[in-house]
């Protein structure tokens, strides 16, 4: 909310408050729907959130104006269009008893027609158009269409059946439960316009059983002899009993009547938007005094904002030694030769997970933050060969902004990407958009997360990306993927890229216990400890060759096939370039896939065994942890040790070694210590831990 001044309370209704902002960049006022959804049910966050999806989905100069969403205080934060006007009911009731000019409500009607054309050309009904739902500009001359909080998508030309709506204005199918279309909608815009005729409604009684009478008998008083007949022919008409014999939008905007005025709206109003901030012309001209200050204000308040972000950690004063960290954050890899301690906001912060992409490091601390680990220089992870390795950057730790208020407890990172999720379910994205990996409809980059909408209604449990796409399991194992699909890494049974979630078949009788998504593929571990995977099996890293048959890829998520895989409980697995690696729940290690430079701790006759490997570890230790990266394996022991083999450029491997088959301990600064998470990308390598000590 940093962004937003908060003005005034406009409203309250059963999801949330509704208030009245000032947008500081500009000083526009908007309106912000706050819609605490951390205490509803999924069928109410479901139902209380359509409006965000549908909004999204409209651009019409008499629609309501959606420009975003973000988590704040644990709720739902919808910023909209402000319409000044108020509501038609609003202004039906300041007139009193002095009707219409006719003119004027065919002007209006005009405007409704040409709103509910573009909502019901997207394959929406609004299922709630009343006059409190319409809304005026400030002159009283233009309308805007709003709340679509219980507006239904139509995934086909079928029909809904859900009773909904404000029962004056249902219509007679509705009233019988009979299946209904876009005709219901239009048997509320003649509802509206009998209301603008009238300045009643057309169907009020005491008691619902009685309004329902009314309705299904479709009778209403009749209209002022001041408007024509033929207005009133097409009330009728729309009102009609049967919604087959009711017109069709179409239908009523090619009435003479309708249809001049819908070319005077057309011809006044225009369908161009130009906005100042864009224009080329305008965009040129010299801010006002007041908007110089407005500017300055602002960008005062993100630069302490950033800079209040950005919290070494303490160095002590009056030449007191600094206290004991409660974490230690270990990164190597991509020129860093061995285990290098990053810094941390302060003293007292507890890291309880950590993931690395090619170019983040990330965190999630004991209270729902999550840190991020920024290097002033530009990285140097060209992976080219030859290529010179760089001074050791400087990392400085920075909280996500605009989250400080909500729990995250997981995160995880793609190549360019990260998805972080909240202690309730709710997934959130930021980074680069390419392949539509951040989930959102679009191919955008976000430099601040962002809810994935299309999981609103969902409590998302676990999430996995890859290199370039990304796998969802909620608490009810349902899965879902989206991103790049070559190879079918997305398990839909096609290689086509997505960029919004898309539900996911599993074999049947498997439930999603835990994910992994590798560059090009995926993984599921089932309740069972069964292996399913999908995507590119090069080198047979899924396990999926049958016999002597080898396979190179699959479409959708395929049981693990190769032995001693489908015999054994798995509960954990990683995956890399060309490689892979499982954990059994006896804690000894299988790896599989491509040996050439050692990434499968054995050494083995061919670089391609396409068989199981078991490293042989110095001592008889027990596993607990494995994280793959793109030809190195690293593995956490029982008693806290960590082992690494593989390649050994650049660092990967913790320590200045050549290519290492069998696995080695690396060395840490501080031995006594905990290890909490591990995570490796492609050439990199990370760690949270604690001193033992810190137990308690």
């Amino acid at each position: 909310m940093e962004q937003y001044e908060k003005i005034k309370v406009v409203g309250r209704g059963a999801f949330g408050t509704v208030y009245l902002c000032r947008r500081l960049h500009d000083m526009k006022l908007i309106i912000i729907k706050q819609i605490p959804v951390e205490q509803m049910t999924k069928d109410e966050r479901q139902s209380a959130l359509n409006e965000v999806k549908v909004l999204s989905m409209l651009d019409h100069p008499n629609i309501i104006e959606y420009y975003e969403n973000f988590l704040e205080d644990k709720a739902l934060m919808i910023v909209m269009e402000y319409a000044e006007g108020g509501t038609v009911f609003e202004y039906l009731q300041q007139r009193g008893n002095a009707l219409i000019e006719e003119d004027e409500v065919l002007r209006l009607m005009a405007q409704i027609l040409l709103s509910m054309k573009h909502v019901h050309s997207k394959q929406i009904l609004h299922r709630d158009l009343k006059t409190q739902n319409i809304l005026l500009n400030r002159d009283c001359d233009v309308i805007k269409i709003g709340d679509f909080g219980i507006s239904k998508i139509l995934s086909s030309k079928s029909k809904a059946f859900t009773v909904v709506g404000t029962p004056s204005y249902i219509s007679p199918e509705l009233c019988e439960g009979k299946p209904y279309n876009q005709k219901s909608d239009m048997w509320a815009i003649g509802c509206v316009l009998y209301e603008l005729l009238t300045l009643r409604r057309a169907f009020e009684a005491n008691n619902l059983p009685a309004l329902v009478m009314k309705i299904m008998r479709g009778s209403v008083a009749p209209i002022s002899d001041r408007y024509s007949d033929q207005l009133k022919r097409l009330l009728l008409r729309m009102l009609h009993l049967d919604p087959d014999k009711r017109p069709t939008i179409d239908q009523v905007m090619a009435e003479p009547i309708i249809f001049k005025a819908v070319i005077e709206v057309c011809m006044t109003m225009g369908a161009v938007k130009v906005h100042p901030k864009t224009h080329p012309i305008l965009s040129s001209r010299p801010p006002t005094g007041n908007q110089r200050r407005s500017a300055s204000r602002v960008s005062s308040a993100r630069s302490s904002s950033h800079r209040s972000n950005i919290i070494l950690e303490s160095s002590g004063s009056g030449g007191l030694p600094k206290p004991r960290p409660l974490s230690l954050i270990y990164c190597w890899g991509n020129g860093i030769p061995s285990p290098l301690r990053l810094p941390l906001p302060h003293a007292d912060t507890k890291v309880l997970q950590v993931s690395i992409g090619r170019s983040q490091k990330t965190g999630v601390t004991h209270n729902g933050r999550l840190i991020i680990w920024e290097s002033p220089s530009i990285g140097t992870d060209s992976g080219l060969p030859g290529a010179v390795d760089q001074v050791v950057p400087l990392y400085i730790p920075r909280y996500l902004e605009g989250q400080s208020a909500v729990s995250i407890q997981n995160v995880s990172c793609g190549d360019l990407f990260v998805a972080c999720l909240t202690d309730r379910g709710i997934l959130m994205t930021f980074g680069s958009g390419a392949h539509g990996c951040l989930g959102h409809g679009n191919y955008q980059d976000l430099s601040q997360a962002k809810i994935v909408e299309a999981l609103l209604g969902y409590e998302v449990a676990l999430v996995s990306c890859g290199a370039s796409h990304v796998m969802a399991v909620t608490n009810e194992h349902e899965v879902f993927s989206w991103g790049r699909g070559d190879n079918g890494r997305l398990g839909l049974d096609s290689q086509e890229s997505v960029s919004s979630p898309q539900a996911v078949v599993l074999p049947p009788q498997h439930r999603a216990r835990s994910v992994c998504c590798g560059v090009d593929c995926s993984m599921l571990i089932t309740e069972e400890g069964v292996v399913i995977a999908c995507g590119s099996n090069r080198c047979n890293k899924l396990g999926l060759d049958q016999g002597e048959q080898q396979i190179e890829e699959v479409f959708s998520l395929t049981q693990v096939a190769t032995h001693p895989l489908p015999q054994l409980n798995i509960t954990s697995a990683a995956i890399g370039t060309s490689h892979s690696a499982f954990i059994t729940d006896k804690g000894e290690c299988y790896t599989l896939g491509s040996n050439q430079f050692g990434q499968l701790g054995c050494r083995t006759e061919t670089t391609t065994p396409r068989i199981p490997c078991k490293p042989s570890f110095p001592d008889d230790v027990t596993l607990t942890q494995v994280a793959c990266g793109d030809m190195f394996t690293v593995a956490i022991t029982t008693d806290d040790k960590v082992f690494s083999w593989g390649k050994g450029a650049r660092g990967r491997i913790g320590r200045p070694l050549q290519d290492t088959s069998a696995p080695r301990q690396v060395r840490l600064v501080d031995q006594d210590i905990n290890v909490l998470s591990v995570s490796c990308s492609h050439s990199n390598t990370i760690i949270a831990s604690k001193y033992v000590e810190n137990e308690a």
